[in-house]
């Protein structure tokens, strides 16, 4: 087991949005965290990466425990070295070019030797098809562009896991596809990734396995065919049949 998390809860303002997580991800798998707006399903991502700080539960991590709410600053840093995070809106740096940001994070984060940086970033910006955009700054790009640059800068850091928060929320609709491309390529490629999405034909092709929340609870989980193919609980059928067939 690569990731287990036991229990995470998490509130605000005195609200639990979070009551209670469980969740395993074995290496190469790609789970696709699926469930309506308000479910919880960002906040739990968020907090497992401690962009949000969790009131309970705990993460294993290749075998090593954390308590996600006491967990000190040494040990984020640790774990933030082992995964990587893509943002719905980029979070690119205006003021750098394509290959800048990919860089940065390399010689600032993990005081690597500039030429090594600008090596690593180059193969993957050509990875992610932006190897025509180097020195391209993020407004001369497309939104789709711009999150493959996200991407490039996730791969730059060898993780582990990468966990990527509703990826092409921002895009216009044209500009989904290039970005799903490459992820579909990540994942043949055997990169354990956790993805909180609302592109069901995507999770369906190219999860193995899903997770379905609702109220800040895991309603349903399990392997992604049995769960577009035939869900367990009622929620999940009800969820299935109005996004897969919405005129139904």
């Amino acid at each position: 087991m690569m990731l287990e998390i036991c229990g995470l809860r998490k509130s605000f303002a005195g609200m639990e949005v979070i009551r209670g997580i469980d969740l395993s991800v074995n290496k190469g798998d790609v789970v696709a965290v699926l469930g309506p707006s308000g479910s919880g399903k960002t906040t739990m991502l968020r907090c497992l990466n401690f962009l949000e700080r969790a009131d309970g539960g705990t993460m294993t991590f290749d075998g090593e425990t954390f308590d996600l709410h006491a967990a000190t600053r040494h040990e984020v840093a640790r774990l933030r070295r082992k995964t990587a995070f893509v943002f719905q809106s980029y979070n690119l740096f205006l003021n750098k070019t394509a290959l800048q940001n990919v860089t940065l994070g390399l010689t600032v984060s993990r005081r690597m030797d500039r030429e090594r940086a600008r090596e690593i970033a180059v193969r993957c910006l050509e990875h992610v098809g932006m190897a025509d955009r180097l020195h391209s700054y993020p407004s001369q790009l497309s939104g789709g562009q711009q999150q493959r640059v996200a991407i490039a800068r996730a791969l730059a850091t060898e993780p582990e896991i990468i966990f990527f928060d509703e990826p092409t929320s921002a895009l216009d609709p044209e500009l989904i596809g290039e970005v799903l491309s490459v992820m579909r390529d990540l994942a043949e490629e055997g990169m354990t990734m956790l993805i909180v999405t609302h592109e069901m034909e995507f999770a369906r092709s190219v999860s193995n396995k899903v997770m379905f929340m609702e109220g800040g609870l895991v309603v349903e989980s399990g392997p992604s065919r049995e769960f577009f193919s035939a869900p367990k609980e009622p929620r999940s059928r009800e969820f299935i049949r109005s996004v897969l067939n919405p005129k139904q």
